[in-house]
């Protein structure tokens, strides 16, 4: 028998490598199977695509991604052209000859990945064939009506067959790895192991389906894991046989992966199956090159987020802009899984401290979830055009008032400011006030809502009373469509509004990773999350002290609803107590995690579970050094050691802190000193865990 060749990791610049030189990746073929290739269906088409460039560049032409064919994503998403690999081709073409329709190509994205797409509807004919066949491997039957579990049975059947006319073409190598996602692509693991092909499987979820389902009928999930009948869940919610063929991929993995720590939790009792790794979920990481240019797009965003409220607030504009913080909430339109009723509840308790404590700060809260709409409604439209008159009128009134002070100036005169100005300039500026009276409160929502009266945001806040009252320190504007730079109203991106706001707030209560507080991060812009979300535990596991790096953690786990909410109430109360200076060194510090989140240092749990999916596959061949598997708590950002953030973090005797201890604090904060530490931290030897000498540990047995 050969020498087992040994699989380990270390990290170069934050960046994976191969240890072993006698491993070159030539010997390895990776494919990577999803039904969100080229297919934006949900936060999967994220991750596969912004975990691309990192993948491709350790497996170069040997990275191949499998996807559903749809000719709409085609078009405008790949660039045909011919496999590289004489192997894939032959099994393309065994697969074409046999009347399957297979597209090969490079998906234009970063890191140019080629894709191999099967058209689900040229194979529609096999179905009830292939759905025998499932049933003799798996004794799952797939009822006619679910279209969608129907096209998972194809979609696995065609993955399936091509592994196999590509495994034939293979003696000893090269080995073939095949990732999974989810139970939409589990079908073609399940029926890869029956066939025993010589391929390393890894199945990763992101979010099991019977949690999202349990957590959307609003029951105590977390508290009631292990009291669940699970057969009895998912049969009352029509879901069983899509919840056993997650299961069955579960079970039949090399190595199962969950995204998060509390995922994997989840796993481990509704999929009875501890994960064998945690795969956290990254992005592509993109440095300015000015240290602070990302505190600059801060305000040249904020800007334009001001001049919103301009218009939505005319004739209610008694509260300073510069004395305003933008909040918001963004995501799919989930009212209790992402958190909006307690947020709203929260706002709601902010609303009264700031009116108590007589606060001279604003807080303006949006709510960016789609939701059915007829347009926008007309109060809202007419909000804008009422501040480009004003603003239209104060420019032609200056132009005049220009003209006459410069001839004036020209002639060596000082001049009569009471003359300056004639009878039709107060005339028109008397006109422009009495078109910014207002009769009514200013619309809580920017459009119609087609169903306003069952709307769960709307009937809270008719609850709560937040109807931008004048005498209301918090303002709620619920924005029911994705932002788009081409809107009348709100004309920027998302990217572009996150970074005008001071605060992205998301308690969620089913969060498996949680991409919208990390998009915060990367950008620089302070966060609130829950320890319910797979963010929130990765951020608890790295940063001694998140609250300080502007991550403010909820517990929802061991709480009450109550507690919560209150806990959430002092993070935005804290927030709120900043001064200018603590906000901007909280943004620099926000922005420093960034690392954290970057594919390149995240890249290498994928890594592990593939070198861990190969030692299982072919252990005569592979084995994994005794230090494996990492830990996710790799290293952690210690406390910084200077000024305190936020009043919540170091709470002072009087709501207000005297400006003389402000300015001794301010004196202690080194931005340099403090940078150049996390950068020394996040290059921290990657800590391992030692496995006992004479102990082996069984399948299913690593932990994270």
């Amino acid at each position: 028998m050969p020498l087992a060749r040994s699989l380990s990791m270390t990290s170069l610049n934050g960046l994976p490598q191969w240890e072993d030189e006698d491993l070159p990746v030539e010997d390895l073929l990776l494919f990577e199977v999803s039904w969100e290739v080229t297919n934006k269906v949900g936060g999967i088409y994220t991750v596969i695509q912004t975990k691309a460039k990192i993948t491709a560049d350790e497996w170069g032409e040997n990275y191949f991604l499998v996807g559903p064919y749809f000719e709409h994503n085609v078009k405008t998403q790949v660039e045909a052209c011919e496999p590289p690999n004489p192997a894939v081709k032959k099994a393309m073409d065994t697969m074409k000859s046999q009347g399957c329709q297979v597209f090969f190509g490079r998906w234009l994205i970063e890191g140019s990945p080629y894709v191999l797409l099967f058209d689900i509807g040229s194979a529609a004919w096999n179905l009830d064939k292939w759905k025998g066949e499932f049933w003799d491997v798996s004794n799952i039957g797939i009822p006619f009506h679910d279209r969608e579990a129907n096209d998972a049975v194809i979609f696995g059947s065609l993955t399936a067959w091509f592994l196999k006319e590509l495994s034939c073409q293979f003696d000893d190598k090269p080995n073939i790895v095949a990732h999974f996602h989810e139970w939409q692509a589990g079908v073609g693991l399940i029926l890869s192991r029956s066939q025993k092909l010589p391929v390393a499987t890894i199945f990763t979820t992101h979010a099991t389906l019977l949690g999202r389902y349990l957590c959307a009928a609003n029951i105590d999930f977390y508290n009631n894991l292990d009291q669940f009948d699970i057969d009895k869940e998912a049969g009352e919610r029509q879901i069983y046989h899509r919840y056993c063929m997650e299961r069955a991929s579960v079970h039949c993995a090399h190595v199962f992966t969950t995204v998060s720590q509390i995922t994997a939790i989840e796993a481990e009792h509704m999929l009875k199956r501890n994960p064998d790794v945690v795969t956290p979920n990254g992005l592509n990481i993109k440095k300015f090159s000015a240290m602070h240019e990302f505190q600059n797009l801060h305000s040249m965003y904020k800007a334009r987020i001001q001049e919103f409220i301009r218009g939505h607030f005319y004739g209610h504009l008694d509260f300073s802009l510069e004395n305003t913080l933008f909040f918001f909430i963004a995501g799919r339109y989930e009212f209790s899984n992402k958190g909006a009723d307690m947020f709203l509840e929260a706002l709601s308790r902010l609303n009264f401290l700031l009116r108590v404590h007589k606060t001279n700060v604003t807080v303006v809260v949006f709510f960016i979830m789609p939701a059915k709409t007829n347009n926008f409604n007309v109060e809202t439209l007419k909000g804008q055009a009422v501040r480009k008159q004003l603003w239209d009128t104060a420019q032609s009134v200056k132009e005049k008032f220009g003209k006459k002070l410069y001839n004036a100036l020209l002639k060596g005169e000082i001049p009569d400011l009471n003359k300056i100005l004639d009878r039709d300039d107060i005339t028109i500026m008397k006109r422009a006030i009495f078109s910014t009276q207002r009769h009514c409160l200013p619309p809580v929502t920017t459009h119609n809502m087609i169903d306003d009266g069952n709307d769960p945001i709307l009937n809270t806040i008719r609850r709560i009373g937040l109807f931008n009252n004048r005498t209301d320190r918090v303002k709620v504007i619920l924005h029911p469509e994705f932002l788009s730079s081409t809107s009348p109203l709100l004309p920027l991106d998302y990217e572009e509004f996150v970074r005008g706001c001071h605060l992205g707030v998301f308690p969620s209560y089913y969060e498996p990773w949680g991409y919208t507080p990390a998009e915060c991060t990367v950008m620089g812009i302070p966060s609130v999350t829950t320890n319910l979300s797979g963010f929130g535990c990765f951020m608890q596991e790295h940063v001694a002290d998140p609250a300080a790096y502007g991550i403010y953690i909820v517990d929802r786990r061991f709480r009450s609803p109550d507690e919560s909410c209150n806990q959430l109430t002092q993070f935005l109360y804290g927030f709120c107590q900043q001064s200018r200076r603590q906000r901007i060194i909280q943004r620099n510090r926000t922005e420093r995690l960034s690392d954290l989140l970057d594919w390149r240092y995240l890249g290498r749990y994928y890594m592990h579970a593939r070198h861990l999916a190969l030692s299982r596959t072919f252990p005569d061949k592979f084995e994994m050094e005794p230090s494996a598997p990492p830990k996710t708590e790799g290293f952690r950002y210690p406390r910084p050691s200077s000024v305190p953030p936020s009043p919540s973090v170091s709470q002072h005797s009087s709501p207000h802190q005297s400006e003389g201890e402000d300015e001794e604090e301010d004196e202690r904060y080194d931005e340099d000193e403090e940078a150049e530490r996390d950068r020394q931290n996040i290059k921290s030897p990657f800590s391992l865990g030692v496995l006992p000498q004479g102990k082996k540990k069984q399948h299913g047995e690593y932990r994270n």
